[in-house]
């Protein structure tokens, strides 16, 4: 098999994550040690920018495409998903300021990683995209006026959140996924 064809078939074999983590608007992750409640609604946009930041340097590494283990994303796949949570987020932000009580689209990060070929990607081209899509985010949530924090928005599944909790479950997503490739 080439290397090709195995990060293929590797990126087929990805355990779907189908947990809900809203659960880390309620007490610490045990696993990042992120505590997303204690967030308030002034520090988001700045968590944002530090909590990517160090993808320049993940994203440069020269085991980037390594997976850790069968079923595991490789940080350059963790950082595609992250540039991609980042864009997803910014456009709840402002669907939820646009829209009262909106529906977000659904997103599928599974399909999403193989539709659009994580493992396969650049990995400079990632950390440009990474960095421009935060940016993009902490803007959306630095625009966040102060009677707007409470305005809600739901899931495909059904979670609800506010603009406030949204921003610290995002937050949370950007914080465990440095734990997950080591940064």
């Amino acid at each position: 098999m080439t290397d090709h064809e195995q990060a293929a078939h590797d990126q087929l074999t990805i355990v779907p994550d189908d947990k809900d983590w809203t659960w880390t608007l309620l007490r610490t992750c045990p696993d990042c040690g992120f505590e997303a409640a204690r967030v308030p609604a002034k520090d988001l946009a700045a968590q944002i920018l530090e909590l990517t930041a160090a993808w320049e340097t993940v994203l440069a590494r020269a085991t980037v495409r390594d997976r850790p283990a069968p079923g595991v994303w490789s940080p350059l796949e963790y950082g595609c998903h992250v540039r991609d949570v980042c864009r997803v987020f910014e456009g709840r932000v402002h669907l939820m300021l646009a829209e009262d009580g909106p529906a977000f689209p659904n997103w599928d990060q599974d399909e999403t990683a193989v539709a659009q070929r994580y493992a396969e990607q650049d990995p400079a081209v990632v950390s440009a995209e990474l960095t421009a899509a935060a940016r993009d985010a902490s803007a959306a949530f630095a625009s966040v006026g102060e009677d707007d924090w409470q305005r809600r928005g739901l899931r495909s599944n059904g979670s609800e959140f506010s603009v406030l909790t949204l921003g610290q479950y995002f937050l949370h997503d950007l914080a465990h996924h440095l734990v997950d490739v080591g940064a």
